[in-house]
């Protein structure tokens, strides 16, 4: 799918994926136990393998319909194989992954290990990007650095996560007219001439310096109060109007944006005329939020639509006009 390969030193396999797949998809069953059942020198094999795979694509993946496209994860192991189970599993179903898959939910280790054996099963069919909780300002505070010391009793595993973290693309083009990050859009952006300033971003790429064009990629939010560009109330990074929607839009031809980053109700939103739409994939969100998730399909004809999961709460029926998934298929507006 990718458009270029980068020339790595590549090493023989030590990683067996289907035995890892194996022991991930009986989490929950008695004797299955993660930390009894996946050593640490076999994590640390597998990450160092998927570094690799990572370090051989370009930082923006050029792929082609059909697709599916997810948001925030943040640990939500279950809602992961929901999505699985609703949409299909790869290689049958191509996908791309917007980034955020650790922090928050209880399952930030069995996620990621699950999406990286799945991306080296599958590496041209299953694209995972960088979010802005693949960084180490992030993941040192909201619960992926504390998991791994608990289970493994040593910051051994995190700094391995992190060198693989700064391997990994920033962007996505789906049929050369769907742009796919995980934040936001950049004035370094908007004022370059060609998209291809999207590839040109040095491995390994540390946490971003605050302004650059990496952290409006990982962190920037649209805003219909903006115009341009301006400070983000988180504190990093910018916010972005419509205009500049538009402005990237038309001078790159593209149809459309999608990115994640955001807790929308029904697990996709739209912004700046429907040439933006944020999507969020975490159901019930960390136990708190009543919010539904969604993922975005994308068929060869470059036809647009929505599967949305409601959130499932334990001994309570969904109302009975709301079914757990259903499909919502966008008007002809992107074609």
């Amino acid at each position: 799918m990718s458009r270029e390969q980068v020339s790595v030193a590549f090493t023989p396999s030590r990683v067996n994926v289907d035995k890892y797949l194996e022991r991930l998809m009986n989490i929950g069953k008695l004797g299955t136990g993660f930390t009894s059942t996946i050593e640490e020198s076999e994590i640390s094999d597998l990450v160092a393998e998927c570094l690799q795979s990572f370090q051989r694509q370009p930082m923006m993946i050029e792929c082609s319909p059909p697709i599916t496209i997810v948001g925030d994860i943040h640990g939500q192991f279950g809602d992961v194989m929901r999505i699985f189970n609703n949409v299909g599993f790869p290689p049958d179903v191509n996908y791309l992954f917007l980034g955020d898959y650790i922090d928050r939910g209880q399952f930030s280790i069995e996620t990621i290990l699950l999406l990286m054996c799945i991306k080296m099963k599958y590496a041209e069919n299953f694209i995972l990007l960088r979010g802005n909780h693949e960084t180490r300002l992030i993941n040192r505070i909201y619960g992926f650095y504390d998991d791994l010391n608990k289970r493994f009793g040593t910051p051994r595993l995190y700094e391995d996560f992190t060198k693989m973290f700064e391997m990994m693309p920033l962007t996505g083009l789906v049929g050369k007219r769907i742009l796919c990050m995980h934040g936001g859009l950049s004035a370094d952006l908007v004022n370059a001439p060609k998209l291809d300033i999207l590839n040109t971003f040095a491995r390994p790429l540390h946490d971003p310096p605050n302004p650059s064009l990496a952290i409006d990629i990982l962190w920037a939010d649209p805003d219909i109060n903006t115009k341009g560009f301006k400070a983000n109330i988180r504190g990093c990074s910018c916010t972005f109007g419509p205009d500049v929607v538009a402005q990237t839009c038309d001078k790159f031809g593209l149809d459309l944006i999608v990115r994640a980053h955001q807790v929308v109700q029904d697990g996709y939103e739209f912004f700046a005329n429907r040439r933006l739409v944020t999507l969020f994939s975490a159901p019930h969100y960390c136990g708190q939020f009543d919010n539904a998730a969604a993922v975005m399909q994308v068929n060869p004809n470059m036809v647009c639509s929505f599967k949305i999961l409601r959130p499932e709460f334990p001994g309570r029926a969904a109302p009975s006009h709301q079914k757990s998934a259903t499909t919502i298929l966008l008007p002809p507006t992107i074609t």
